[in-house]
């Protein structure tokens, strides 16, 4: 806005410079309108082409007084544009060196490669959850809009391996990478498993003929959006209450009924604690839906009976207040 402020502020003065001058020489020397112009236009920018008529000297001293007005203006417009060009500079640098700070610091963050459509949306669901996020993006037309953001990232080609040392990969969570094309998903794929073969991994595909691709470079997930979405489309149709439900525990700002997943840690009490003895489903109110072992075999609706272990995922329904509660027993160094 001041930036703004200024601009018509240049413009209003080359305007008010241009009509005392004209007037002036209109009216000391009795020129028509458009001498009297061109002999103004030339004194302000001090080309020097010469007089347009004999000028008296009242007439060059008139026209002395408005070189000086040109010389003052000039300073001021040339000051304006070296302000913006410093101050612009300055302000990336500082910008630029805040930014790689503050991503230095973070740790078991996500790392998301692409801030299209789907990169942008899927990064700010997970910053709306509290965690931190490092995009990575090679189009500086983004820039604008990820400053915007408020997210923390990096340009560059995701692939490289110096841009995700430099998005904190080794310190990294998880990452997903939802580029252009799936190509540059593989090797973005590969790229990150070497540097950290722990990180998990999800990728976007595009061609169906990538996917096994994508799970031999190691991805530990694979989604096609188009797939998803058709899939989502047809459960609309043929179970609507199911998708409601679905979409009331997944939309956190609609409803407090949520669906989370929590892995149980050693040091937590319910370890070797039958899920009857546990009290979850009485004190907390929760549904237990499901427990993925260590070793992906996934329990549904698990029995009274089935003991909770170590590393193992348990999958809970209820309000968020609930679940904060049992993360709190499952993780209690968290």
């Amino acid at each position: 806005m001041e930036r703004f402020s200024q601009t018509l502020i240049s413009i209003a003065l080359s305007i008010v410079l241009i009509t005392f001058g004209s007037v002036g020489y209109m009216t000391i020397e009795g020129w028509q309108f458009f001498d009297a112009m061109y002999m103004t236009v030339i004194t302000l920018a001090t080309v020097g082409y010469g007089e347009v008529h004999e000028i008296s000297n009242t007439g060059r001293l008139f026209t002395v007084f408005l070189i000086f007005l040109g010389v003052g203006y000039f300073l001021y417009v040339v000051g304006n544009v070296i302000q913006f060009l410093v101050e612009g500079r300055i302000r990336l640098i500082l910008g630029r060196h805040k930014l790689d700070k503050q991503i230095n610091r973070v740790k078991d963050h996500y790392i998301v490669c692409g801030y299209g459509r789907i990169g942008r949306v899927l990064s700010q669901y997970l910053i709306e959850k509290y965690l931190d996020v490092v995009v990575v993006e090679n189009d500086e037309k983004c820039t604008q809009t990820m400053n915007d953001d408020g997210v923390l990232y990096l340009l560059g080609e995701a692939g490289d391996e110096k841009i995700l040392i430099q998005a904190g990969i080794k310190r990294a969570k998880g990452l997903v990478t939802v580029v252009g094309s799936d190509a540059e998903n593989v090797f973005t794929v590969l790229m990150a498993k070497q540097l950290n073969p722990k990180i998990f991994v999800v990728s976007r595909v595009i061609q169906e003929s990538a996917r096994k691709t994508l799970i031999a470079a190691g991805a530990n997930k694979v989604i096609s959006p188009y797939e998803l979405g058709a899939r989502r489309m047809a459960h609309a149709i043929l179970r609507p209450t199911v998708i409601k439900f679905l979409e009331l525990a997944f939309a956190d700002e609609h409803t407090d009924i949520q669906v989370e997943e929590i892995t149980i840690k050693s040091k937590s009490k319910m370890v070797g604690t039958s899920l009857l003895e546990s009290g979850i489903r009485q004190e907390l109110n929760l549904l237990i839906i499901a427990i993925r072992k260590p070793d992906g075999d996934m329990k549904f609706n698990p029995k009274a009976d089935t003991i909770f272990e170590t590393d193992d995922t348990v999958v809970a329904v209820g309000r968020a207040k609930s679940l904060l509660k049992l993360q709190r027993l499952l993780r209690p160094t968290d």
